[in-house]
């Protein structure tokens, strides 16, 4: 059996960090769902900017629709492209969905990050993008913003499944499933079934790491007093933090609250790992899936790292172990002064920017191959 599959078998489903035309039309993700047991595809601006900006796969298809449409803006050209793969990509999926009874399956698809900040412009994409590609395997994403959460669970409510991204803290996660069991709470007030309807909590993990290490070699190379303690948490609180969100979650989906959505169906919104490539070289290039496995959860893979988990990845429930050494790690986070908060703040709006320039350059790309604009 594929490590993998042996990965999904312990409660962590596989979904796959990538989305590309010439992979999707070779077939290279039905054999990820043959082979190692796939249940999941997620994409963002920066995936489809990779895909589209470069390389000649998605010409054919893009003067077809500008002959068709002469005087489409690029947005709508970018859309075409994209709900098109996201439509090939649900369709693998299907029978992985069906087999699965809407528990799985999914392929996510994010709404323009140029309106993370509004709320209403959200919703209103999340149902446009929804009805495009009208398949009930689709997550829309939509970022886990202070206007991300109302929309949220406004999105939820018109039962609309949702993948919420560009989660970092404990406090935002929380905020956002709260923001979840509300739009299911509407349904049900209203007398709408809940049972089918999806979501995931993107938790990234590995940018954590890589800004508090950052801080951490910086002080330790100035000669800190605290070099030892320091040097003792390095490449630790990421995870630590990932581990006490999935506590939180233990316990939410223990309260009346919840108990009495999943008496009428409905599903819990998993924590899924994201940002899970390493990348400091000093770490095995699997840590980040090795120590987040656990029952409920997705971990969303780049493909090379799902190739090196797939060669010597270890499986084991490891996200529910050493919860005290985690609570310890962020105590002396916040006791060595390392701004955990501000740190996960700033890693939202450096998320947001990062997806804003993505996208930027992927228009960009693809208003140079308007032959009206070129």
């Amino acid at each position: 059996m594929s490590t993998l599959k042996d990965m999904s078998a312990a409660g962590c489903a596989v979904w796959l960090d990538f989305v590309d035309r010439k992979f999707l039309e070779a077939g290279g993700l039905d054999t990820l769902v043959a082979e190692d047991g796939l249940t999941g595809v997620t994409s963002n601006p920066s995936i489809f900017e990779k895909a589209m900006g470069h390389g000649e796969a998605y010409d054919g298809t893009l003067a077809a629709f500008d002959k068709e449409n002469p005087d489409a803006a690029t947005i709508d050209r970018y859309e075409h492209l994209a709900i098109q793969d996201i439509k090939a990509a649900a369709e693998t999926l299907r029978p992985v969905y069906d087999r699965l009874d809407a528990k799985d399956g999914y392929v996510s698809l994010e709404v323009s990050p140029y309106i993370a900040d509004d709320t209403d412009a959200t919703i209103a994409e999340a149902e446009k993008l929804w009805h495009a590609v009208d398949r009930p395997n689709l997550m829309i994403k939509i970022p886990g913003t202070p206007a991300g959460a109302p929309a949220i669970a406004a999105t939820i409510a018109k039962g609309i499944n949702v993948n919420v991204t560009l989660l970092f803290s404990q406090a935002s996660y929380a905020h956002v499933a709260e923001a979840y069991a509300m739009g299911l709470e509407e349904r049900v007030k209203h007398g709408q079934p809940i049972d089918r309807i999806a979501s995931v909590a993107s938790f990234f993990v590995s940018r954590i790491d890589s800004a508090i290490d950052k801080a951490i070699d910086q002080r330790v190379k100035d000669g800190d007093a605290e070099a030892e303690a320091l040097k003792a948490i390095r490449g630790k609180v990421a995870i630590a933090n990932a581990k006490l969100a999935y506590q939180w979650y233990l316990d939410f989906i223990k309260s009346d609250r919840w108990q009495a959505l999943a008496a009428k169906g409905a599903q819990p919104q998993r924590l899924l790992w994201a940002s899970t490539g390493t990348k400091d070289p000093a770490y095995p290039d699997t840590l980040y899936v090795d120590t987040l496995i656990g029952p409920d959860t997705v971990n969303t893979m780049p493909p090379k790292t799902m190739d090196a988990f797939r060669e010597r990845g270890t499986v084991a429930e490891t996200l529910t172990a050493d919860v005290d050494e985690a609570r310890h790690v962020l105590a002396e986070a916040e006791r060595l002064g390392l701004d955990l908060d501000g740190v996960t703040e700033r890693l939202v709006e450096e998320g947001v920017a990062s997806f804003t320039t993505a996208f930027d350059d992927l228009l960009g790309s693809i208003a140079k191959k308007h032959p009206a604009k070129a």
